[in-house]
Order: C-alpha cells, then sequence, then structure tokens
C-alpha cells in the first residue's frame, strides 16, 4: 500500500505524475508552436517543404505510441518505459537546441542536427504517450474508481494548461529576446529541453512509491496475432471446409471465442475510424498553415501590445478549457429539450461540418489577406517601380512596352510595380527618361522572375538612373523590412531599435533588414564625420517593405518614407472565428469519439482503440504532407479544398453510422457470463487483463 495524500484515498505518487505531465506537454508543444517559423526564417524553406516537414513530424509522433506500447507491456513494463524514452526525449531536445545556435556549423548542419532532433522527440513523446496516463491509473485501487475518474481530469487539465502556457512564452522568447542577432530560436527551444529534463527529474524522484503491475503482455499483439491466424486459415482451409459466419471464426481452433467476439466488437469500431483522418488533417493546420497566414496578418493591439503569430495556436489550448463546460452544461442540454437524440456519432459528424466550416472562414480571411501580398513575376517577366528623385515629374518610357504611360510624380511615396515582359532570361531595356525639359537614355539589364526599382536621381549632365534588385517577399515573421536610400554625398550610420544600417553615400541604397514594428520617432542617424541627427520613421507595421530615403532639407536629415509592398490590413483578430469553430469541432468530435471508443469495447480491448485512434492523428498529418507537397494550389484554394474533402468524408461517415449499432455494455456482460464456463484458462487470463486496465474518463481535454 502506498502513501496517500492526507485524508484522502489518492496516492501521492499521482503528484509526481501530473507535475512530469505538465511539463512535458509544456516541453512538446512550446517547441512543436515554433517549428512552421523555424523551418521557414531560420532554415530558410518555402513554404511548402515547411508544412510537410511540420506534418511528418507530427504524423510520426502518432505512430511511435504503437512501438512505446509494445515496448512497455511486452519487455520494459510502463515505469522503465517512461524513463528510457523520457531519456530519448531529452537528447532530442537538446540536440535541437543546439541545431538552432547559428555558430555551430553551416547550414547543412542546422539541418542535420534539428532533423535528428525532432526523430529523437518523436520516438521520445510518442513512445510515453500510452504509457504515463496509463501508469497513473495502476496507482488506484480497484475500488477507487471515483478517485481514478478524477485523476483523469486532473491529468489532463494539467495537460491543456501546459500546452495553453508554452504556446504563450516559447513565442515571446523567440521574437523579444535577441541572439546571435536575430529572433533567439536556440532559448526557444532550450526552455522546453529544460522542461522535459525537470519532467524526468520529478518522475525519477517518486519512484519510490510508485505501484509497478506486474507486465500482463500486450493485448495489441495478441490481436494481430489472431487477426493473422484468421486470414491464414481462410485462406488456406476455405476451399475445403463450410463456410464460416465471420472470417474472424476462421481462429476459434486457437484462441478463445470470448478474445474473437471482442475483436469482432472492436473492428466494428475501427471500420468508422477510416474517415477520420481527414478532421486531423484539417486540425493540425493551426501550427502549419494557419501560423504562415498570421504571419501576413496585421497583429497589433492597439499601442498595448501585439501578439506573435505563433502564440495564436494558444486559442485553441484555452477554447477548449472554456467550451468543454459550456457544452456539456448548456449546449448538449437545451439540444435535447429540442427534442434532437443526441448520439455520440452525431456529435462527430457535427464536429466534422465545424471544422470544415473553420477552414472556409480561413478562406475567406486568405483571400483578403493576400491583396496586400505583391505576386512574383512570373518567367519571362520582371517587376519594375520608379521612384523619382530627379526635381520634378519624369516620363519614363521603355522600348518595346507600354509601362508608365502617365509622367512619374516628384518624390511620390507609394510607387507601385509593373510587369515588365523580357524575350529571355536577361535583357537589356533601352529606357528613355525625360525630365525638367530634357531626355536621359538609360540602359538597364534586367533578370526574368525578378523586381527592381529604377531610381531617378540629378547628376552633372541631368537626370541620372541607377536600378536596384528589390525584396518583395512579406517578412515570414510578420515583422516589417526596412532599407535605406541615401540622398547625401556623406555615408550614414542607422540604428533602428537595435538594428544598425551601414548606408553608403551618392544615391546608394542598404540591404533590406528586419526590424520589430512599432512607432520609431527617435531614431538615430549619423555622418561619417561623427555629426548625428534624430530621424522620425513614424510607424512601421507589420508585413510592409519600406524604403526610407534621407534627404537634407533646411540643414538637417529629413527621412520620407515610402511602402514598396503594403503593409499587412487585415487584423489577427479574424482569426478568432476559425479557430473557434475548429475547438468547437474538436469538443464535438475528439472528447466524442474516445468516449464512444472506450464505450463500445470490452475494458481489455481499450488500448487497442487507443492505438487505432493515434493512428487516425498520424494519418491525418500524412495527408496534409502530400497536400501541401504535391497540390501547388494557391493558399485559399487549399483551404477550399480541405473543407470540401472533409465536407465529403462527413457524408461518407454519416452513411456509415446508419449501420451502426450501438453496444450494450449488459449484454455484453450477459455474453462473458454465458461463456465463461467455457473458455478455462484463456478466460482467467483475460479477467486479470480486465483487472489491470484503468477506465479513463476524457472530459476535460483531448491534448494527448
Amino acid at each position: 500500500m502506498g502513501k496517500k495524500i492526507c485524508g484522502t484515498n489518492y496516492p501521492l505518487s499521482i503528484c509526481f505524475i501530473v507535475v512530469n505531465e505538465f511539463c512535458e506537454r509544456f516541453s512538446y508543444y512550446g517547441m512543436k508552436a515554433l517549428l512552421t517559423l523555424y523551418f521557414v526564417t531560420y532554415l530558410h524553406w518555402d513554404k511548402d517543404l515547411s508544412t510537410a516537414i511540420y506534418h511528418a513530424f507530427g504524423g510520426l509522433c502518432y505512430f511511435t505510441p504503437i512501438l512505446g506500447a509494445l515496448i512497455a507491456d511486452s519487455w520494459l513494463g510502463k515505469f522503465k518505459t517512461i524513463i528510457y524514452l523520457s531519456i530519448v526525449y531529452v537528447i532530442g531536445h537538446v540536440v535541437k537546441s543546439v541545431g538552432a545556435i547559428p555558430t555551430v556549423g553551416g547550414r547543412d548542419v542546422h539541418i542535420a542536427l534539428s532533423m535528428l532532433g525532432l526523430i529523437l522527440i518523436a520516438f521520445g513523446t510518442g513512445g510515453i504517450k500510452p504509457c504515463v496516463a496509463a501508469f497513473g491509473g495502476d496507482q488506484f485501487e480497484d475500488e477507487h474508481v471515483r478517485e481514478r475518474q478524477k485523476f483523469f481530469s486532473i491529468f489532463y487539465m494539467s495537460i491543456n494548461a501546459g500546452s495553453l502556457l508554452s504556446t504563450i512564452i516559447t513565442p515571446i522568447l523567440r521574437g523579444d529576446v535577441q541572439c546571435f542577432g536575430g529572433d533567439c530560436y536556440a532559448l526557444a527551444f532550450g526552455v522546453p529541453a529544460a522542461l522535459m529534463v525537470v519532467a524526468l527529474v520529478v518522475f525519477i524522484a517518486g519512484s519510490g512509491m510508485y505501484k509497478k503491475n506486474p507486465l500482463q503482455g500486450n493485448i495489441l499483439l495478441e490481436v494481430c496475432n489472431c487477426v493473422g491466424f484468421a486470414l491464414r486459415n481462410r485462406w488456406y482451409r476455405s476451399k475445403h471446409e463450410p463456410r464460416r459466419s465471420h472470417w474472424l471464426d476462421w481462429a476459434e481452433e486457437k484462441y478463445s471465442k470470448r478474445l474473437i467476439q471482442e475483436i469482432k466488437m472492436v473492428l466494428r469500431v475501427l471500420v468508422l475510424y477510416i474517415p477520420l483522418p481527414m478532421f486531423w488533417a484539417l486540425f493540425d493546420q493551426q501550427g502549419s498553415r494557419w501560423t504562415l497566414q498570421a504571419t501576413r496578418m496585421n497583429m497589433a493591439f492597439g499601442d498595448a501590445f501585439s501578439i506573435k503569430p505563433d502564440q495564436m495556436q494558444m486559442l485553441n489550448a484555452l477554447l477548449i478549457l472554456v467550451f468543454v463546460p459550456i457544452f456539456d452544461l448548456i449546449i448538449y442540454p437545451l439540444v435535447g429539450l429540442c427534442r434532437i437524440k443526441i448520439t455520440p456519432l452525431r456529435k462527430m459528424a457535427t464536429g466534422m461540418i465545424f471544422a470544415a466550416l473553420a477552414f472556409g472562414a480561413a478562406t475567406l480571411v486568405e483571400i483578403s489577406v493576400v491583396k496586400t501580398v505583391v505576386d512574383p513575376a512570373p518567367a519571362k517577366n520582371s517587376l519594375l517601380q520608379v521612384v523619382n528623385l530627379a526635381g520634378g515629374d519624369a516620363s519614363v518610357k521603355v522600348l518595346g512596352t507600354d509601362l508608365f504611360p502617365e509622367p512619374i510624380p516628384y518624390f511620390h511615396d507609394s510607387p507601385t510595380y509593373e510587369t515588365f515582359p523580357l524575350e529571355g532570361p536577361a535583357k537589356y531595356a533601352y529606357i528613355t527618361v525625360t525630365s525638367l525639359g530634357a531626355d536621359t537614355e538609360c540602359n538597364q539589364r534586367f533578370e526574368e522572375e525578378e523586381a527592381y526599382s529604377l531610381i531617378l536621381f540629378p547628376g552633372p549632365a541631368g537626370t541620372q538612373c541607377k536600378l536596384v534588385e528589390d525584396y518583395i517577399m512579406k517578412n515570414e515573421d510578420g515583422n516589417p523590412l526596412v532599407r535605406f536610400l541615401n540622398t547625401l554625398p556623406e555615408d550614414l550610420n542607422i540604428t533602428v531599435g537595435t538594428v544598425l544600417f551601414n548606408v553608403s553615400s551618392e544615391y546608394s541604397v542598404s540591404p533590406n533588414q528586419t526590424v520589430s514594428q512599432g512607432v520609431y520617432s527617435d531614431v538615430t542617424c549619423c555622418l561619417k564625420s561623427g555629426e548625428c541627427y534624430r530621424l522620425d520613421l513614424g510607424l512601421l507595421d507589420f508585413g510592409a517593405i519600406y524604403t526610407i530615403i534621407l534627404k537634407e532639407e533646411s540643414g538637417k536629415i529629413v527621412a520620407h518614407k515610402t511602402e514598396d509592398v503594403k503593409a499587412n490590413n487585415v487584423h489577427i483578430a479574424w482569426q478568432i472565428p476559425q479557430y473557434a469553430l475548429i475547438t468547437a469541432g474538436e469538443v464535438m468530435f475528439s472528447i466524442t469519439g474516445l468516449e464512444f471508443s472506450y464505450s463500445q469495447a470490452p475494458a481489455n480491448m481499450k488500448s487497442v482503440l487507443q492505438a487505432g485512434w493515434l493512428l487516425t492523428v498520424a494519418f491525418g498529418n500524412v495527408i496534409v504532407l502530400i497536400v501541401a507537397e504535391g497540390a501547388g494550389l494557391e493558399q485559399w484554394k487549399e483551404f477550399l479544398l480541405f473543407a470540401s474533402l472533409l465536407l465529403g468524408v462527413c457524408i461518407i461517415f454519416s452513411i456509415m453510422t446508419c449501420f451502426y449499432t450501438y453496444v450494450n455494455p449488459e449484454q455484453l456482460e450477459k455474453f462473458y457470463l454465458e461463456n465463461s464456463g467455457k473458455e478455462g484458462d484463456n478466460n482467467e487470463n483475460m479477467k486479470k487483463k480486465n483487472n489491470d486496465v484503468p477506465l479513463k474518463k476524457t472530459g476535460k481535454g483531448t491534448r494527448l
């Protein structure tokens, strides 16, 4: 008998398990929240590859629980499995954090360390996933059913709490702490690594208090062996022996009738699982496509604060805690009052519809978001804008085109890009500039699919031209990009926040650099001679790309801001409806699905259904991986495709549910009693296994 919490029937050992789970889930979700932006901004992968790798990692995390269950039930037991795989987990986090240090090797080393770290993390988190909750349930005596159920409520609350806090904190560590000259991914990954070390230490600290059940064999392996034996028997003997009522009955000569009957019941539920991966394909894009969408939105909430694009994922964990009691205490009873029969399968189908509606909302948001994006030039074309600093309006004629039919205003603060056709991969364009009554020939070389600014400025012999290559892709972390155009005869050093710009003289342009969004009314600008001035740049807004032109006026340096790429004008709050819809779908689909599965199967088969449920999540991630790499659609079209696919799958699932008959637990028990005298030792073994499997409620959250 282990130690109890004072005055209760709760084992003291569960405190260590709950704290361990909180730290582990903080570690996992905190790291995962950063992954997509890490791939895009640090490893410089494109959005499709980043999405594919993100979901490949997510899929692996939900394939490996089967391996963890096999190791725990057949070899090491739950306790040792959690210890050893947690060590693998910690090593993965450390390797991942080291891979995020810019000074450690080159890009290939960073990629190799990142991938190795993610593989180790996937094996660690997936391997312990089926063990920790069940190990917590093992700590209770069989008669303490209510306390065990309360433990699982606390357990899942700790999961949601860890997820919520981590998705708030780690993006702050990434974006607000600067290290190695940029976002501090090393620290943002290092903190989850430290939390995983704490999780391991806390779990080991309670080792003397744990109740450790002896190995009982792996029911999942036994089920697979029984199914395999039945299929082989049917293949080899069906032509020579009478037909049997069910194909599993071909296993009767080796396996008990009770086991065969239980497998039949489980298979009926597993068949219903076949359409379910499509829901997870949509749900898990919160950390990939939806995060990338957030980077192209306005994330400021007034002057008070702004949110990080990867912090929006915390809405799901927060809304879960809010929605579960609302649905249980208000919505479901109200629907029942309307004399609408609420069944688990109907709830799951409704959850699918809500997820599809969430992607419909995401489609509408995406259509608005892309209006501020400058599309890259198509093949055999370039983009060209004119920045006129020549002292008066200028007419620009490009030979062989009808670009710029109207004169370009002097000092126009919002130039626009025009598509410039090229005859080959590179072309010299013959440009005539008319300004202040004089013509200037300006011949420049262009390359296809690039963007350029043609800068017109006064020179000794009239108007002169300079062609500058532009960067038009919005910053992947949502912050603005800035460059300076120096019209002065001296070099300048300009400090914007913590970012230093070195700008050469005589109409030179500095490279684009990322600065934090905000109002910059007191920027330091120093001449090479040492004389310094204060500049007012105004608001540098999310997603914009600015060229700031520096001129001398009335004896001081003045900044004139032009917007090459418009700022994000769709507010991040417009993502709230899609998060609310997807979370409502999760409450109806995921929580209900787990409860339905457990209610429809014998106690000793719950681990089999848990494995099947986790595999639906894994295959959902595989679907996203295939679409992200293979479809090549515009983002809003991809969102619409996923919404349509889920609606189609929902129809198929609804038809399948019409042929499903709910199992009455009393009938199950009656069947067992009728067959209890016929099964001998097999039944005794099954009874032992039934007593060792905890019945768990999952109504407080579904983050596993």
